[in-house]
């Protein structure tokens, strides 16, 4: 049996001693009040998170890919971050990973055993093909997950960067990892149930990673997503007003200028700011690394 006793996020919170005899207001206050101990936490990780943002920025820039390991909710959190890089930032769907103990179904059902599975992280990581160029962040609220411990050991030994996020200090997978990113949130509102605050740290801290390193390699102008995909017509107008807003041209030349760039919002914002034709706007932005900044100046 596995003792839980000493992990904070199996003990019990005392503010919720009496969570089965509040009122719905009660109890949505209760998680509320809970949950802005979440960002306290976080905050006192930010350095630690800031490493991770600087690995991902330079795995990214060699070609390597960022991949997330994971069992239950912190493996379907990998697998979210993961899928939504692509149509935010333009990347390939191969450039950010996730995988989760029980492959891709057990998204939507657990599946039995999987996360206590010392070899599965391994298969896992091995059917990818992981090279030394990869990032491999381990994601655990207990810190404790065979499946990820494992994957993280062989990565490390395999010549990876790896990184532990869990909610527990001192968390076996942060011993495996080379950075360990350990936010204590503290009890949850319902005892044990992990996907609640923990669930929640570990989404805003991969937000904060991925995000990060897409700034880094050039993804973002100001504070706008250059390279999104136009899979639809919300994300049609979405591209054309982020050429507006980046350049203060009307609509009509917002659209001219992105027909002219076969669709790319990026070589659209540089070709209307330095008054230049495609292709002239593509060798700005190759020379500059893909950064519209750097670019434009």
């Amino acid at each position: 049996m596995v003792d839980l006793s000493k992990l904070s996020t199996e003990k019990r919170n005392p503010h919720t001693m009496s969570l089965d005899k509040m009122t719905p207001l009660e109890i949505a206050t209760a998680m509320n009040t809970e949950d802005y101990r979440i960002a306290q936490a976080i905050a006192l990780v930010l350095p630690q998170i800031a490493t991770a943002i600087s690995w991902g920025t330079e795995t990214l820039k060699n070609n390597g890919r960022i991949i997330y390991i994971g069992a239950g909710t912190s493996g379907r959190l990998g697998l979210l971050d993961a899928v939504e890089c692509p149509p935010t930032f333009g990347v390939d769907p191969d450039r950010v990973i996730g995988l989760i103990a029980g492959g891709h179904k057990a998204f939507i059902k657990a599946v039995e055993g999987a996360e206590d599975s010392t070899t599965l992280a391994i298969e896992d990581l091995k059917a990818i093909s992981i090279s030394k160029k990869d990032l491999i962040i381990g994601l655990a609220a207990s810190g404790r997950t065979p499946y990820v411990i494992h994957g993280l050991r062989f990565a490390t030994s395999f010549g990876c960067k790896t990184i532990a996020i869990a909610c527990t200090e001192n968390s076996l997978i942060g011993l495996e990892a080379q950075l360990a990113i350990e936010p204590l949130v503290g009890p949850e509102v319902l005892t044990g149930s992990t996907r609640l605050k923990a669930g929640t740290a570990q989404k805003m801290i991969l937000n904060m990673i991925s995000t990060g390193s897409m700034i880094g390699i050039g993804k973002v102008y100001q504070n706008l997503m250059v390279d999104l995909m136009q899979t639809n017509e919300k994300l049609h107008s979405r591209a054309e007003n982020i050429i507006i807003e980046a350049t203060n041209c009307t609509s009509e030349k917002a659209k001219e200028v992105l027909t002219a760039a076969n669709g790319s919002v990026k070589l659209a914002i540089v070709m209307i700011l330095l008054n230049c034709n495609a292709q002239e706007a593509a060798i700005k932005l190759d020379k500059a690394n893909g950064k519209i900044r750097v670019a434009i100046t």
